[in-house]
């Protein structure tokens, strides 16, 4: 795995620029089980400097506001080991990402996991990075819940237009 720069997030109040100014700490990553299916990340400059492929996907999902700083990945990485590496991840217990389908150079899906034994993930979240844009896939369960919404305002709009171009049976008129 080639080395790329890799730093932390700062904890400091600040980070000086060269002008020796401060520059505004970067927001903190949102709590667990927040959604974050609205946004996307994306950095062209180390798009630019590096090729995307199944070596270097997660150095580059790693500077996204999706990835957890506190996962098993990260243990990994500080001694020097690949993140990925599948012998050794299967040995922690905690919160990890494994890359799941990879399609180079286009797409790579990562799934983040809770590993409670060697034999037993449970998955969390997927992620997905295309073309260079890192996204967080929706929960299966939202999904399904959208569809059936849309589905159900589309039928209760088309009993209402029928409804409303239907001759009113029985109105004004008698049965026997």
């Amino acid at each position: 795995m080639a080395a790329t720069p890799m730093v932390p997030p700062n904890i400091q109040s600040g980070t000086p620029n060269f002008d020796n100014q401060q520059q505004q700490q970067p927001p903190p990553p949102p709590p667990p089980g927040t959604d974050m299916t609205g946004i996307s990340f994306r950095d062209q400059l180390w798009l630019n400097s590096y090729p995307l492929d199944r070596n270097l996907v997660f150095d580059y999902f790693a500077l996204s506001p999706f990835y957890d700083w506190s996962c098993n990945n990260e243990q990994l990485r500080m001694r020097s080991i690949h993140p990925l590496d599948i012998s050794q991840l299967s040995n922690m217990k905690g919160v990890e990402f494994m890359l799941n389908e990879v399609m180079e150079p286009h797409l790579f899906v990562i799934r983040k996991q809770k590993r409670d034994d060697p034999k037993k993930v449970t998955p969390m979240l997927t992620y997905y990075v295309l073309d260079g844009s890192v996204y967080q896939a929706p929960q299966l369960c939202n999904v399904f819940a959208s569809r059936i919404g849309r589905a159900l305002y589309h039928l209760s709009k088309a009993f209402t237009t029928a409804s409303s171009k239907l001759e009113k049976i029985g109105f004004g008129m008698s049965l026997y």
